[in-house]
């Protein structure tokens, strides 16, 4: 092992103990304490994060992993993908720092903000992180002048009408504007080394992918016909973090395997990364948060329950936190988070129309509407699954930083795995969410990538 994490790092559990058993604990622990403020807390499956590395490692074999750290900047996802060997994609200062902390060398860094600030372009040059994005002449310019040494990656947009959120509406080069900004690379004596694209999140087209790997394929010509030593693709992200997603990563690895042997085949000196982060952390995080407040609400109109004689009642409860902080995928994703009661009601307790908003006087800070719930109290838990994802080490939308307490945990057989760098073969199959053999993106290859799935257009 390379040292990065540690037994100390989070706590020991035997296989069949699950986060949903120890929130329990934690939130028994925590109604007991007499404190004044309670706040919202996280319980990470660190083994989770393990699993799944070994799934993207069998179904992209040809694809080296990097952590996209700003999707989740905690100290116990950083160490454990730091001992898995990933490399980590940074988009400022903040995070070059973090991830070279916990001792992650130069080498395994890329700046992948094509919006830099000056300074933090020297701050790169100072700490030795060679590879550094972009996709504009000023955004070049910068670099010439504070960074000449530096290793371009020039970021081009990709068609990502379908996608939740569509990165290229902000970053990212046309294709033909490609040949100017290579031309003035070289003109400027910048060495340009590859091309990255973003096909955004939740993007329900995997053929996204194939498109825009044919279209770095021109690029890489361009770049060669005129004297760059091209030599990296980078996927970029936008890959699912949970199971039940419209197009499933097996599909989409079947997809990128197909392009990427159709494109840039094996052996042709191309070295293909990826930056990853909903995938690795979503599932892995669980929430608690309590409830701080409650109103009941009379309603006039007719519903189901006045066939019973009794009045519609709904109950507005606060949590503490909201779409602000930690649900911001409400606002960002709309997403409806549904929640799990800590406590399980008997089962003729009465269910009554409930919304659970957040802390915040902003009518925007609902978390979630139309929910069916029993009568709750101020003080009872709300726990909320998947929620790995840009809710950690995040500032506030409204301004400052917000720190939550995370418990992590991992198997022991996750633990030993990660010692090995190998999952046991026992338990493969048996694993929740693990991909099985390295042939599951390619089982479907046929139906799906069929022949060159685009012939690239020429580019003036």
């Amino acid at each position: 092992m390379a040292g990065y994490l540690s037994e100390s790092d989070f706590v020991m559990v035997e296989e069949g103990f699950s986060t949903r058993d120890l929130l329990e604990e934690l939130t028994r622990g925590v109604s007991r304490a007499t404190t004044d403020e309670v706040a919202a807390f996280f319980v990470a499956d660190l083994g989770a994060v393990v699993r799944k590395h070994f799934c993207f490692l069998k179904c992209l074999p040809r694809v080296r992993p990097f952590y996209a750290v700003k999707c989740n900047s905690s100290l116990g996802v950083l160490k454990v993908l730091a001992e898995l060997g990933l490399g980590f994609s940074c988009f400022n200062k903040a995070e070059m720092e973090l991830v070279q902390r916990i001792g992650v060398p130069a080498s395994k860094i890329i700046y992948a903000n094509p919006c830099k600030q000056i300074a933090q372009i020297k701050y790169a040059a100072k700490h030795g992180v060679q590879l550094l994005s972009f996709d504009n002449e000023v955004e070049l310019a910068k670099v010439v002048k504070s960074y000449p040494s530096a290793k371009m990656v020039l970021c081009i947009a990709t068609e990502d009408t379908h996608s939740l959120s569509r990165l290229s509406l902000k970053f990212g080069a046309l294709l033909k504007s490609c040949r100017h900004l290579l031309e003035n690379a070289k003109k400027s004596h910048m060495e340009v080394v590859g091309v990255s694209f973003h096909i955004g999140s939740g993007c329900p087209d995997p053929q996204a992918y194939a498109q825009s790997i044919a279209e770095a394929r021109l690029v890489f010509e361009i770049g060669a016909e005129l004297g760059h030593a091209m030599h990296i693709l980078d996927l970029g992200g936008g890959f699912p973090g949970v199971e039940g997603t419209k197009v499933r990563f097996e599909e989409i690895a079947s997809v990128i395997n197909s392009a990427l042997d159709l494109y840039f085949p094996e052996g042709c000196g191309v070295d293909i990364l990826a930056e990853l982060g909903r995938y690795y952390v979503t599932s892995a995080f669980t929430v608690a948060v309590s409830i701080v407040a409650k109103k009941e609400v009379l309603l006039d109109q007719p519903s189901r329950e006045e066939e019973n004689g009794s009045a519609l009642r709904t109950f507005v409860y606060h949590l503490d936190d909201g779409v602000y902080g930690i649900f911001n995928s409400v606002l960002f994703d709309s997403i409806c988070p549904t929640p799990i009661l800590q406590k399980k009601p008997p089962m003729e307790q009465p269910l009554y129309s409930s919304s659970l908003w957040g802390p915040v006087a902003d009518g925007r800070d609902c978390v979630a509407e139309g929910l069916w719930l029993p009568q709750l109290h101020i003080g009872d838990w709300l726990v909320f699954e998947n929620m790995g994802a840009y809710t950690v080490g995040k500032g506030s939308l409204l301004g400052g930083t917000k720190t939550y307490h995370i418990t992590y945990t991992m198997s022991r057989v996750a633990w030993e795995a990660l010692r090995r760098q190998l999952l046991p073969v026992e338990q493969e199959e048996d694993a929740e969410g693990m991909c099985k053999p390295l042939s599951c993106g390619w089982e479907i290859t046929d139906t799906l990538c069929v022949g060159p799935v685009f012939t690239p257009a020429s580019i003036m």
